[in-house]
């Protein structure tokens, strides 16, 4: 056990840790490592307060939790309240709901928890990154302030040690492990991050047995120093942490801890616990709490991307006095106050719940009121673009669907189970009536999911059943055409074929084309056409649609910002299609497979607009809404039946 117990040099590693993480956060765009310094110090400073609690008498956990939710709440739920205010006044209406979330999730200590479902969500992955996403590490500290006393409590002394190892090597290993398989989740998986605080808590068990020579330590505390800076310039944080590299920052912060009291006026130590530096240390988690927001709403406020010399340092400076009155005026006297801790903790909740839940309720409402009705005259999206239109509805109507109910846009695919001769395999289905009249497969990635909003109404009208086998970022193809080699897309994409052959629907619909974008050429993949001629050798008739146009920006986003008329929301069409159509030029396609082309639905003979029919087409860059599909169901019944030959042999008598 350490004999130090106070160790000014801590505080000055805290400072280190904060202004790396400010800095990378503002100018670089990158991790710093300096939040794995903080889980660190917290193993090393919390085992050592148990082991010495332990060593008095039983824990005290009502008294230890309560002095962890009074240093831990008032400054984060003030953060959170600030955020609720701002947000309603600077974020774009789309980012509402993803930022109502979090918020919740931060509020609980569980926004790492949000974070990591959303990363394993395909859907969530185009989020951008929210005023509270810095809470994970927050999160991951406060639950660890939950289960490691109880943890210190349970396991002998003499055991202690062991158990200290095993834990540091369990999560260790499932981080490397994780790392290498899903390195988003992994980033944001509390036991991948338990190792962490682990270490610390080895170090702290064992730091005063660890005889160094003084120019050891100074040698050492300045080494430490050295890789801390240096770590986020070295490696890439972001993409490779939380695996055995996260051991660099770490071990720059063992190397500082082993180095201690130096003895000498060379020493790391002099600088970290000079006065300006242990102050700085004090205002380290303010500083943390308020800078990722204020950064935010700074690129929002601004429409900028990146961020130059002195607006960083307004950020920087706006921080850091907010830090020092957080500290001063929220944070001290919180924990003079004389109320039990756990009201307190209720009570300091509160303000941060209500205005949360009553930002949500009113922006549900307000999405709602967007909803678009049945044959709605001011709102006819793709019919526009029919032969003989005529407009007949209000002359300036709101567009819909609501800018907030965007990330909402995805289309439905019904009720799903796992696919019994697959496991890997889930499908999904919509049936209205049994039996159905006809059965459409829906195959491929989330540009194949789209046509579901534009196939559910004709499906329920004319009782088909619509059955979705869909994986993101996972056309339907003998190959991986989205990301090159990803083997469990190549699987999933067998496994549809073999369902699809096994189940034999009277159709089956995906995509035919891909990469209608601005400097690549649209084409169709051979992997593509291999599946459409497996499926066609059973008999089985393929629909191939043409795919919607994808932007290197999102033009409902442009539309928000500066309207539906603006000429930079709007691209030249012959940026995207082609003249004709790529599948024409295939050789040999099967007489099943038939092609359908909703170009003229996507655009303008010359440009292609954000907006027909005064309906938003893109919840992002390249997904279409919902709400814009359904407007072509009609178009595409129409399609398809002709196409199948449906429309003369469901003609009645």
């Amino acid at each position: 056990m350490t004999e130090r117990r106070y160790r000014p040099e801590l505080q000055g590693l805290r400072a280190i840790a904060v202004v790396l993480v400010v800095v990378y956060h503002v100018w670089l765009g990158r991790i710093s490592g300096g939040v794995d310094v903080f889980f660190l110090i917290s193993g090393f400073l919390l085992t050592g307060q148990l082991v010495r609690a332990r060593e008095r008498g039983p824990i005290g956990f009502r008294r230890f939790w309560g002095k962890v939710v009074k240093r831990l709440f008032p400054a984060a739920l003030t953060v959170l309240l600030a955020v609720v205010a701002g947000s309603v006044l600077l974020l774009p209406e789309n980012r509402w709901f993803q930022t109502i979330r979090e918020v919740f999730a931060s509020a609980f200590f569980v926004e790492n928890w949000r974070l990591a479902a959303d990363s394993a969500d395909y859907f969530t992955q185009h989020d951008q990154s929210s005023v509270v996403q810095h809470f994970w590490s927050l999160s991951i500290q406060g639950q660890f302030y939950l289960v490691w006393p109880l943890l210190i409590a349970l396991v002998a002394r003499r055991f202690l040690t062991p158990a200290l190892v095993a834990v540091f090597a369990g999560s260790l290993a499932f981080s490397v492990v994780l790392t290498a398989l899903d390195q988003p989740l992994a980033y944001f998986h509390s036991l991948t991050r338990v190792w962490e605080f682990a270490l610390g808590g080895l170090l702290a068990l064992f730091i005063d047995r660890v005889p160094l020579h003084r120019l050891v330590r100074v040698v050492l505390g300045w080494l430490g120093i050295a890789g801390l800076i240096s770590c986020g310039l070295v490696l890439t944080v972001g993409e490779q942490f939380p695996g055995y590299v996260a051991l660099w920052p770490l071990m720059s912060a063992v190397f500082v801890l082993l180095a201690g009291a130096s003895g000498s006026n060379f020493g790391a130590d002099r600088f970290l616990g000079s006065r300006p530096m242990t102050y700085a240390g004090d205002l380290s988690y303010a500083l943390y709490l308020w800078h990722w927001p204020i950064l935010v709403f700074y690129l929002v406020a601004r429409g900028q991307t990146e961020i130059g010399l002195i607006g960083g340092l307004g950020i920087i400076g706006l921080s850091v006095g907010l830090a020092v009155l957080t500290h001063h005026f929220i944070e001290n006297p919180a924990r003079q106050v004389r109320v039990r801790t756990y009201r307190f903790a209720a009570i300091a909740m509160v303000p941060v719940l209500l205005a949360t839940g009553g930002w949500q309720v009113a922006a549900r409402w307000k999405a709602d009121s967007y909803a678009l009705a049945a044959g709605d005259p001011d709102h006819p999206g793709a019919r526009a673009h029919t032969p003989g239109f005529q407009y007949w509805g209000a002359p300036d109507p709101p567009l819909t669907p609501a800018f907030l109910s965007l990330p909402e846009e995805y289309a439905a695919t019904g009720d799903c189970e796992i696919a019994p001769r697959h496991p890997e395999l889930s499908v999904c289905s919509t049936e209205f009536h049994d039996p159905p009249s006809k059965r459409i497969v829906v195959a491929g990635d989330s540009h194949a999911q789209q046509f579901i909003a534009a196939l559910r109404p004709v499906a329920e009208q004319k009782n088909w059943q619509i059955i979705s086998m869909l994986r993101g970022g996972c056309p339907f193809s003998t190959d991986s055409d989205s990301v090159p080699g990803d083997q469990p897309c190549i699987d999933w994409n067998a496994a549809v074929a073999d369902e699809i052959l096994a189940i034999g629907p009277d159709a089956v619909f995906t995509i035919g084309t891909r990469d209608a974008r601005p400097g690549l050429v649209e084409w169709t993949p051979p992997g593509y056409v291999a599946q459409w001629r497996k499926i066609a050798a059973a008999g089985i008739p393929v629909l191939a649609a043409r795919d919607n146009p994808r932007y290197n920006f999102s033009p409902s986003a442009c539309v928000d910002a500066n309207g539906p008329a603006a000429p930079e929301c709007s691209t030249p069409r012959a940026d995207l299609f082609a003249p004709e159509p790529p599948y024409l030029g295939i050789e040999d396609v099967p007489p099943e497979v038939s092609f359908l082309d909703f170009s003229d639905y996507y655009c303008e003979p010359e440009v292609c607009p954000p907006v027909i029919g005064n309906v938003l087409l893109y919840l992002d860059d390249n997904h279409v809404t919902a709400t814009y599909m359904s407007t072509m169901a009609p178009i595409v019944e129409e399609a398809v039946e002709t196409a199948l030959g449906w429309a003369t042999a469901d003609a009645p008598s």
